[in-house]
């Protein structure tokens, strides 16, 4: 071989090594970054497939107080893991209870489940029927949303008036809810805070008549009835209602019904007629008459009027 084709040859070689080496090079870095890449999106894989070891619960209610209800409602398998969980059924099966007006779920790795959940305050209570079941106590929320109630203190349930047979109708295993209820919740609501002695005397609330007249019905226990007025504004008529009856009170008397409204008028029913009061034996037995049209009496209790023996005062 001659000396320029030994050169050619060595050439041939060294350009045969580089592209070895470099074809080496490019497969060991693809290697590299291959390994890399693959060990870092398996890394997740394990504390995801752990099996799910505890579910908080935060409320701003009483559903925390029984220690079985989430587990009950959420009915999760028992090798459920964290990553398999379907986050939006859970939320529907909470919302699913009428108490709970919203649910937030948040996985937290590597296995814990926080259900933070808003709770339905209720306003009154009902009694009602479901088909194949005896007849129990209901409580109704400001939005007329009907639910069982569950964790509520005695005391609390105990405070709040019936609602007034209404008829319910059904929604699945629930019920529509009750229209109204907002009136119901405004008026009760300022009455506690405003004046808790007559609401503590509040026993039933009557919606018969809220759609035909706009008026809200309360009976007391002795079944004595206020109506308010759904279109006038709630605060002076309580203040209203409690002068009438600080007034009734200094009079001795009794009330059958009040009806308020807008303005400083009311209509009382007496439970007993007031009637001029005998100085004698001989004014016993005589009879009532009315004063004539022209004259007027002064009674501290319910303002200018005559004493005759009408029942009902316009106040």
């Amino acid at each position: 071989m001659s000396r320029g084709g030994r050169q050619r040859f060595m050439l041939s070689i060294v350009r045969s090594s580089l592209v070895f080496a470099v074809i080496v090079g490019v497969g060991m870095g693809v290697w590299q970054v291959f390994r890399v890449t693959h060990e870092t999106f398996a890394k997740p894989a394990v504390p995801a497939a752990a099996a799910l070891s505890a579910t908080q619960i935060e409320t701003t209610g009483y559903l925390g107080g029984d220690a079985t209800w989430l587990a009950r409602t959420l009915a999760l398998p028992r090798n459920a893991t964290l990553m398999g969980l379907d986050l939006d059924g859970l939320r529907t099966r909470l919302l699913a209870q009428g108490q709970v007006q919203s649910a937030v779920l948040t996985k937290v790795f590597p296995s814990t489940l926080r259900v933070q959940l808003t709770e339905r305050t209720p306003v009154v209570r009902m009694m009602a029927q479901l088909p194949g079941a005896e007849p129990r106590q209901f409580l109704v929320a400001r939005d007329g949303v009907v639910f069982s109630g569950v964790g509520f203190p005695a005391e609390i349930v105990e405070s709040l008036p019936w609602l007034e047979p209404t008829k319910l109708v059904r929604d699945g295993e629930g019920f529509v809810p009750v229209a109204g209820m907002v009136v119901v919740a405004d008026l009760l609501g300022k009455a506690r805070l405003e004046a808790e002695h007559l609401y503590k005397t509040w026993r039933i609330v009557s919606l018969a008549a809220l759609n035909t007249d706009a008026e809200v019905e309360v009976r007391t226990a002795s079944g004595a009835s206020m109506v308010f007025s759904a279109s006038a504004d709630t605060l002076s008529q309580i203040a209203k209602l409690d002068l009438i009856l600080d007034r009734l009170a200094q009079r001795g008397s009794t009330f059958k019904r009040i009806t308020l409204g807008g303005g400083r008028d009311a209509i009382v029913t007496l439970d007993v007629p007031l009637v001029p009061v005998a100085t004698s034996a001989s004014t016993k037995t005589a009879p009532v008459t009315a004063p004539r049209r022209g004259s007027t009496s002064f009674s501290p209790a319910f303002g200018n009027f005559s004493p005759s023996s009408k029942k009902s005062r316009e106040l």
